[in-house]
């Protein structure tokens, strides 16, 4: 890639990088030290979901994300285009490690319910996923739906991150499989959801 359309930021962070010996260390250095300043401005976006945690286990946290983020960049750097500046770049790696350990934090002594209890719950509070889902009717032949038409695992998976809000990467740490497999799972459970709730009727009423 040619370093002429990249600003001068980004074309000297390519050169240190891209160096031998202490040049190279040095710039690992800083660049880590960019990323954990991320991580923790992320961390302390996300304060909400972070207050259970003992100040030294978000530092840890944010350690950690750094430094995924850190070895992330250095694996693609190859890949970086200059669409952004590099900081800006490689920050969002930084961004993407810490919310991805929060997430999974969060989930960490919560269980994934597998249960009937979650249909009780549609009368107060009805999730993302069924927004245009208001009749009742609907609701039931959705749930038939799942029970007649999905696997066991499509079913956990299914009302996992579409009903309860389960994030993919901890329904993909849980099941230990890929985020890949989660979302294939998931595509094929909605195919098998929607053509069912065609059958009964209701296709004029579905996105």
């Amino acid at each position: 890639m040619s370093t002429a359309v990249l600003d001068l930021e980004s074309t000297q962070w390519l050169r240190d990088l891209g160096a031998s010996d202490t040049v190279r260390d040095a710039a690992i250095g800083r660049l880590h030290e960019l990323l954990l300043r991320v991580a923790r401005a992320e961390a302390a976006r996300r304060s909400g979901t972070t207050n259970r945690l003992r100040a030294e286990e978000v530092d840890d946290l944010c350690t950690q994300a750094a430094n995924d983020a850190l070895m992330a960049v250095l694996v693609k750097l190859d890949t970086f285009r200059g669409t952004a500046r590099f900081t800006t770049w490689a920050c969002k790696f930084a961004i993407l490690e810490t919310s991805t350990r929060i997430r999974r934090q969060a989930w960490r002594d919560r269980k994934m319910e597998s249960d009937e209890s979650i249909w009780d719950r549609l009368v107060d509070s009805t999730p993302p996923a069924l927004h245009q889902i208001e009749n009742d009717q609907l609701v039931s032949a959705l749930h038939r739906a799942i029970d007649e038409r999905l696997t066991e695992r499509q079913r956990l998976v299914f009302r996992s991150a579409a009903l309860d809000d389960v994030p993919i990467d901890v329904l993909a740490e849980r099941l230990e499989t890929s985020r890949g497999a989660i979302y294939k799972m998931l595509h094929d459970a909605r195919a098998k959801l929607r053509r069912a709730l065609i059958d009964a009727g209701y296709g004029d009423r579905l996105p």
